[in-house]
């Protein structure tokens, strides 16, 4: 007879972790273009918890590049393998989708393609042009891959000039082999430190926290950005997908959140989004908007 496999109890969410359900016919009417052009999103691949804030106010990210992952990171959800070749209709695709949502400011993200040789970067020109044909007035934020500390292939991107360049650093120093093995801290600061010094951009990163780090390693990485000319942070909690994905280490109190903020403010970023349900492309346009992009 086999055994029986015991998941271990996940843990239960505190009152502050919880979300708004969708319930706008804007939420319809998005999820009724994305299927029709067969998009994805990051929204709903890496099952984020704000769906339904954002999608009723209008808002979305975009994941071009297709909707598995070349790398296996242990906090998210989006699928690994199955890797395969991009869309070659995504780009104008993407852009018709905007051009039908009377929107001001759009975000697009990808999975990593580390199989590509170099790494999706056209695919990402070809998007970031084609809604800048379609939708000439909308301002662009991406939020980019580190291809693999290849700072060329980062270089073709800025060179398209985003509103705002945003990589996420995820989590402290000492937790990225753990949490992301595929990638490295080094490369993530070079590509922060690649749009905002050598290409003048406005730059953005993301970290979880409750995955084990300590706070003097969060101020830490705070100066680490600082250094490299990030302006914008997005300080949110860590919650689990499944039973496979990384555990949860502790739920951060919205007050520690907030003590993050001032620190990080403090140290010279202009902007901190913090809170438990804050994620990379949370009011995106109104992080934005606090660090002067009209």
């Amino acid at each position: 007879m086999s055994e029986k496999i015991i998941e271990p109890q996940r843990k239960r969410l505190p009152d502050w972790l919880k979300a708004q359900l969708p319930r706008t016919k804007k939420f319809f009417k998005l999820k009724s273009l994305v299927q029709k052009y067969g998009l994805n999103t990051v929204c709903e691949s890496a099952s984020c918890p704000n769906i339904g804030t954002c999608w009723d106010a209008g808002t979305l990210t975009f994941m071009i590049l297709g909707d598995s992952c070349s790398r296996a990171c242990r906090f998210c959800d989006v699928a690994t393998g199955n890797l395969n070749s991009p869309n070659p209709d995504e780009p104008k695709n993407i852009a018709e989708t905007l051009s039908k949502l009377s929107l001001q400011y759009a975000v697009i993200t990808s999975v990593d393609r580390d199989d590509l040789g170099d790494g999706g970067a056209a695919h990402w020109v070809e998007t970031i042009l084609c809604i800048r044909e379609k939708c000439p007035e909308m301002k662009i934020e991406t939020l980019i891959p580190d291809f693999q500390g290849k700072m060329n292939l980062v270089e073709k991107i800025c060179v398209t000039a985003p509103d705002v360049l945003a990589h996420n650093l995820e989590t402290v120093e000492s937790l990225q082999s753990l949490i992301r093995p595929q990638c490295r801290y080094s490369w993530s600061l070079d590509t922060l430190r690649t749009a905002a010094y050598k290409n003048n951009m406005i730059v953005k990163s993301s970290l979880m926290l409750g995955v084990g780090e300590k706070e003097e390693e969060v101020i830490r990485a705070m100066k680490d950005l600082v250094g490299v000319g990030c302006q914008i942070l997005s300080l949110g909690q860590y919650l689990r997908p499944s039973p496979r994905h990384l555990e949860v280490v502790e739920f951060i109190h919205p007050d520690q959140f907030l003590k993050y903020k001032e620190i990080g403010e403090g140290l010279g970023l202009a902007h901190v989004e913090s809170g438990p349900l804050v994620r990379s492309s949370y009011l995106a346009d109104q992080q934005a908007r606090a660090v002067g992009l009209a």
